[in-house]
């Protein structure tokens, strides 16, 4: 957990126990106005009506591309049976802090990137060495199960193997670290800029996935310090009434 001004950042693991207890008792501690979450709309919605399953459509090739739709189907199989593994569906953590700003009376705002436009830059952005590294490290980990850390899916890792983990994705795949890491550590702090300055009598809670808060931080910080307003058209978050 991370405060700076007016701001306080959790940071999360989307399948851990431990994530959810912490979510639910700061907010109940910090009693904030608003509760920022790291979902844009789409997943919002999907994650309120979690028992509809997505079905391949082509509204919904056409939205993400063939590629990216069949990327983010795997990306929701692969959360959601470790999440079994643990006892814990994927986003709980969220839907808590939706639920304990609605107990303090709170505003819940959607801070994230729209999930179609960060998969559309990531297929731009892959390159073909990074498909066949991707591959590689795949089967190593599978049959040789070389390169694997190892952790508990039941707590929030280490601020140590967070970074461990962030410096192999960028090495190993820049393009994935760009779109999925990078782009959106820099939307969420622009949103989060926005609402700390807005209201300078706002309290700001914000859940994010563990990573993203230091450098959302570090780039909240560098603007204040520059003194600077971000350009953000078409930066905007979705402001829920609790």
């Amino acid at each position: 957990m991370i405060s700076y001004k007016n701001l306080t950042i959790i940071g999360t693991s989307h399948i851990a126990i431990e994530s959810v207890k912490e979510v639910n008792k700061k907010i109940e501690e910090l009693q904030p106005t608003t509760v920022a979450i790291e979902l844009d709309r789409d997943r919002f919605i999907a994650l309120i009506q979690k028992n509809k399953k997505p079905k391949l459509s082509w509204e919904l090739v056409k939205q993400f591309g063939f590629s990216g739709f069949i990327f983010t189907l795997i990306g929701a199989w692969v959360e959601k049976k470790l999440g079994k593994l643990v006892g814990v569906s994927p986003g709980t953590e969220m839907l808590i802090a939706v639920k304990a700003a609605a107990k303090c009376k709170a505003n819940v705002a959607l801070i994230d990137r729209d999930i179609r436009i960060t998969v559309k830059h990531l297929f731009n952005y892959i390159t073909l060495k990074e498909k066949l590294r991707f591959l590689w490290d795949l089967f190593a980990g599978i049959f040789l199960r070389k390169g694997i850390i190892k952790f508990d899916l039941s707590k929030v890792p280490s601020d140590q193997l967070v970074r461990k983990m962030i410096l192999q994705v960028k090495d190993r795949y820049p393009s994935f670290y760009k779109a999925l890491v990078k782009e959106r550590d820099e939307f969420m702090a622009k949103n989060l800029y926005n609402l700390m300055n807005k209201d300078k009598d706002r309290s700001i809670v914000a859940v994010v996935g563990a990573g993203h808060e230091s450098s959302i931080i570090k780039l909240i910080k560098i603007d204040f310090k520059n003194k600077t307003k971000w350009n953000t058209q078409n930066v905007k978050s979705h402001t829920l009434q609790s």
